[in-house]
């Protein structure tokens, strides 16, 4: 073993580059997690790869956005007669 290395040309990160995957870390509920994992078993798959192929099923939709709140509100109030 030598006494000292050089590191002065070395760079952070793996050693292996990715090919179009990024790992990061992030917080899932634990009942989101455990039922993605269960129906990885089922499949027979793994349950990060479910959670990518939902992401991407999400991410492609084409329909409309959810009706929020303040929307529905504002349909109700221009389609219903004004009761009172």
């Amino acid at each position: 073993m030598k006494a000292e290395y050089d590191f002065s040309k070395g760079k952070r990160g793996p050693l292996l580059p990715s090919k179009g995957e990024t790992r990061i870390t992030i917080y899932i509920d634990d009942t989101i997690l455990e039922e993605f994992r269960s129906r990885a078993e089922e499949a027979g798959t793994g349950y990060q790869t479910m959670i990518n192929d939902a992401l991407r099923e999400y991410l492609s939709q084409t329909a409309e956005k959810p009706v929020t709140e303040s929307m529905l509100r504002r349909i109700l109030q221009e389609e219903l007669p004004n009761i009172a």
